[in-house]
């Protein structure tokens, strides 16, 4: 099989988890505050158009593919930062990067659903820590540190990680209109300011 064929099963593979957790996300939303309990595999199933078998290859439960797109997004975090330019300083590259991590702005009614639902809380909480190793990477990589030796990559990824999840939170309390990428910004000035001369 050659390398299109491949990128090209890749993209097919991505493009089926990402509609499955969409259906199941939307499913879920529709249902209201009950909406877990009351959502099916073979209903999710049906939604993103696959079988059953098909949603059990990529999700084993309904709390993983309703948060999917939590996931999902975590993942790319450290690759979004590996992208910046190299001589970026390092606090502007990772907010650049979490900013493109978070571009769009999550569906603030699905998100409300995950932070209040214990089951898909835990399960939300999973991805946040799923973000922090490629990040950590990431951060090694760009000021030349070893993760196995300096604690620094690892904190750092630990607090920017943190940082996207209470600034979900704050935005979820909010009455106002302060756009998600807004209150991103903010919760990460209170991070990046850690950062020694040079290391940003």
């Amino acid at each position: 099989m050659d390398d299109e064929a491949l990128d090209m099963r890749t993209r097919n593979k991505l493009a089926t988890r990402e509609a499955i957790g969409a259906a199941a996300l939307r499913l879920a939303v529709e249902q209201g505050p009950q909406g877990l309990a009351l959502v099916r595999v073979g209903d999710i199933a049906a939604e993103a158009g696959v079988s059953p078998r098909t949603y059990n290859n990529y999700f084993s439960s309904r709390e993983e593919a309703i948060c999917a797109f939590q996931t999902d997004r975590a993942r790319r975090l450290g690759r979004a930062l590996r992208s910046r330019p190299e001589d970026e300083p390092l606090d502007r590259a990772i907010t650049a990067a979490v900013i493109e991590h978070a571009t769009p702005a999550p569906d603030r009614v699905g998100l409300r659903m995950i932070m209040t639902t214990p089951e898909l809380e835990g399960e939300a909480l999973k991805s946040f820590t799923v973000a922090e190793e490629p990040l950590a990477a990431a951060i090694a990589e760009r000021t030349s540190r070893d993760p196995g030796r300096d604690l620094f990559p690892r904190v750092m990824a630990a607090a920017v990680a943190g940082a996207i999840r209470v600034a979900g939170r704050h935005w979820l309390d909010q009455d106002d209109d302060e756009p998600f990428e807004a209150v991103l910004r903010r919760a990460l000035d209170h991070v990046l300011p850690a950062l020694t001369p040079d290391e940003s």
